[in-house]
Formats: C-alpha cells, structure tokens, sequence
C-alpha cells in the first residue's frame, strides 16, 4: 500500500522476474533537472553494498539488449489504447525530445522496463523528469549517470568497469526502475520512503513531493 495522504490511486504489483532479496543500494538524484517550479532536490549520501549473484546477472542481462521486445496485446482495444498513449506522451515529452522516432524508442522502453519491474510507467516517467530532465547524458555532481541517474560503482557489478554503459537507455532504465521496485518491497510498498531512499533523503519531502508532481502531468496523457 501507499503512505496515507500521498494522493497515489495506484497499488504497486509485486514483480515476478527478478528475485529482489539482498539487493540493497543507495542511488544519487539530481535537484529538480527538467521539472520547472519543483523544489531543488539535492542527492542524499550513496551506499554500496553487496547484491547477489542472481541479481547481478540479471541486471548485467540488460547490457546485450539492443530494445525491448515489441509489445503484444491480447485484444485490439488495448493495442489501441497503447497507440494511443504513445501518441499522447510523446506530444509531451517533444519538449525534450525532438525527434519522433526517439520519443517512441524511449517510451516503449520505459513502458517496457517499468512493466518488468512491477511498477506504473507514469511514476517512472516523473521520476526521471525530476532526475535528468530526460538528458541520456546527464551527469549529477555526485557522478550519478544517465536517465535514471545510476551510480558509477554500477560499472563494476556488469562486467569490464565501463562507466560508459551506464549510459545505454535500456541498462540504465533497467537498473534504476530494479533499484527503486527494491526500495517500495522494503518500506512495505510505502512510496514516499521508497522514492525517498532511491534519493537518498528517505523521509523528507522535497523528492518525493518533486517525483509525484511529475507523475501528475504524464498520468495526465492517459486521456483527452
């Protein structure tokens, strides 16, 4: 469930592809990047610690994947529906975005990548509207890298020590959508301290208040 007063009609589903026990890290976020009129958001301290082995390889996976697999709809209604909302969050995310054929790469692979891990597409896109202003590039002054704002130690756990891979859309998404699904089954589905503990500021407001703002304007493309 959500914490009481947070003003969220969602309920976070467990995931069923990744075995999430033991996995435990700190990851950095940048101050309100992309979010205009949001409080600055500053990265709280980042802690490393141990991940298992089954964890490990199914996030160092994500490195070999090109795209996401292409979406599959049981009715045409929802294939529709999907249409549609590419449509619509790609209209909004133009402001960052120019080109329409990267709009909907990067949408399929958030839908994608948020489905995987259990969590709403919406709560990911404001998430990373707070984080990196949606700058693949974006670097934070705690040395936090891409969308998601994954941190460098990350480069050590998918193989050669590359800092560059985290720079890859799908790796990067991948690792930061893993990273907070952990954090909500830790505060027992309680949003506000997961968001909080991906920013390393679990229990004060600004971040998480700057995330669900955010995730008002995309839930807002759902529907005329």
């Amino acid at each position: 469930m959500l914490r009481a007063g947070a003003g969220l009609g969602l309920v976070p589903v467990m995931s069923r592809g990744v075995p999430w026990v033991a996995l435990a890290l700190k990851v950095a976020g940048v101050g309100g990047a992309g979010l205009l009129g949001a409080p600055q958001v500053q990265a709280g301290a980042q802690v490393e610690e141990p991940l298992s082995q089954s964890v490990r390889s199914a996030l160092s996976a994500a490195v070999a994947d090109a795209a996401p697999p292409r979406p599959t709809f049981d009715r045409a209604e929802e294939r529709a529906a999907h249409v549609e909302w590419l449509g619509r969050s790609g209209q909004r995310l133009q402001r960052y975005k120019s080109e329409a054929h990267v709009r909907t790469e990067f949408l399929e692979a958030v839908w994608y990548e948020s489905r995987r891990a259990g969590l709403e597409t919406e709560l990911v896109l404001g998430l990373i509207q707070v984080e990196s202003g949606f700058r693949k590039y974006a670097i934070s002054s705690a040395g936090a890298r891409g969308y998601m704002q994954v941190m460098p130690f990350w480069s050590r756990l998918i193989g050669d020590g590359d800092v560059s891979r985290l720079f890859h859309m799908q790796t990067n998404l991948r690792f930061g959508c893993t990273i907070l699904r952990h954090y909500l089954d830790i505060e027992r589905g309680d949003l506000f301290l997961a968001l909080g503990r991906y920013n390393g500021s679990r229990g004060r407001a600004p971040y998480p208040d700057a995330v669900f703002a955010a995730r008002r304007g995309w839930l807002s493309s759902r529907t005329p």
